[in-house]
């Protein structure tokens, strides 16, 4: 068998090592007698499997004890809804900036609960860049303030964290969590569906600081409570045991490769790879993000030629390069280069591009 180089997007690709060491455990894991997917969440395995993770994504991301961690099922839009019902009043304004798709999708999850205040938005320019933090219309008496800290579809990242006060900020990290070193203690909510960088999809980790758990919310049911989920070590129902199992061996992956530090590095490289060669296709390629908000985790790309694009994904795929296909929402190429994925596989595509240019241009 010879695995592709997989710039999915999400489900993305895992290190090969995770995906190996899950293999020779998933029958039987530590000498249990069966696989911790078939173990109770809440017996000594399986407590051992959570305990472990959570103390080593703290140690990753430098997370201080005055927030709390949660492993929750779902995903990333499910949150979107969570946050307004768990930090703001009924109706309370909250503000979003909204910078892509997904920032799009939030303020729709939101909208049912809170006032929502779009504080900034770089839509009429088709999500190109970052609204400048001084052009931001952030309200008086806001909840929270929301941003999408990396847009997967569109490739827009936040290169800084913004300053917006005593208001706790709220980011979606779900495309860039653990890609470098976070000040954890700038925001008030992390959030991330794991799917990405730190796992599986199925999974998705809140970062939340403490005292806002004692915000009263909208009424909502337990299951829907943050600090019913940090009471119970986020079992309060049956968690994805297997999913939270494989983030876990992620983080372990991430600490053994130098962590948060050598990924940093890693990834500005691997982007300055793929931008490098797009900037220098004389117009071959393009893409039409400020290079001063360009994403080091996604990378959207266009052919000079609408009709080379089938050419282009085929004969990638035979040169072993997957899932290079843009998003529906915006077309063209994408590819997603989060941290599992070795700067071979990015030279790899690098050097493919500047062949398919060389033959087709």
């Amino acid at each position: 068998m010879t695995r592709a180089y997989n710039f999915s997007a999400g489900p993305a690709t895992l290190p090969e090592s995770v995906l190996q060491q899950a293999q020779a455990e998933m029958l039987e894991w530590h000498g249990a007698g069966a696989s911790i997917v078939e173990l109770s969440h809440r017996g000594p395995e399986f407590l051992q499997v959570a305990q472990e993770a959570e103390a080593d994504l703290r140690r990753l991301m430098s997370i201080p004890d005055d927030y709390a961690v949660l492993f929750l099922q779902g995903g990333a839009t499910g949150q979107q809804a969570l946050i307004p019902l768990n930090i703001a009043t009924p109706g309370q304004k909250a503000d979003y900036v909204l910078t892509g798709h997904w920032g799009k999708t939030a303020i729709k999850q939101a909208k049912p609960y809170v006032d929502v205040n779009i504080a900034a938005s770089s839509e009429a320019g088709g999500y190109r860049d970052i609204p400048a933090r001084e052009t931001w219309q952030l309200s008086d008496d806001a909840a929270y303030v929301h941003v999408t800290a990396n847009e997967t579809i569109h490739g827009v990242e936040f290169r800084d964290i913004p300053d917006v006060g005593d208001v706790p900020l709220v980011a979606d990290f779900s495309s860039s969590i653990v890609s470098e070193p976070l000040d954890v203690s700038r925001f008030g909510v992390i959030y991330a569906g794991a799917q990405k960088n730190l796992g599986p999809v199925g999974v998705s980790v809140v970062i939340i600081r403490r005292d806002l758990l004692e915000r009263a919310g909208q009424p909502r049911a337990d299951i829907f409570t943050y600090a019913s989920h940090v009471a119970k070590e986020s079992m309060l129902n049956t968690p994805p045991t297997w999913n939270w199992y494989l983030a876990g061996l992620v983080f372990k992956w991430m600490l053994a490769q130098g962590g948060v530090d050598a990924f940093a590095e890693l990834n500005r490289r691997k982007s300055g790879l793929l931008y490098d060669v797009i900037d220098n296709s004389g117009g071959f390629y393009r893409n039409e993000v400020d290079p001063a908000a360009r994403s080091r985790m996604n990378v959207p790309f266009f052919l000079k030629d609408e009709s080379l694009d089938k050419p282009f994904l085929a004969e990638a795929r035979e040169a072993g390069l997957i899932s290079l296909k843009g998003h529906r929402a915006l077309g063209g190429m994408r590819a997603s280069i989060y941290n599992a994925m070795p700067e071979a596989g990015v030279e790899a595509l690098a050097s493919f591009m500047r062949d398919f240019q060389q033959r087709k241009g």
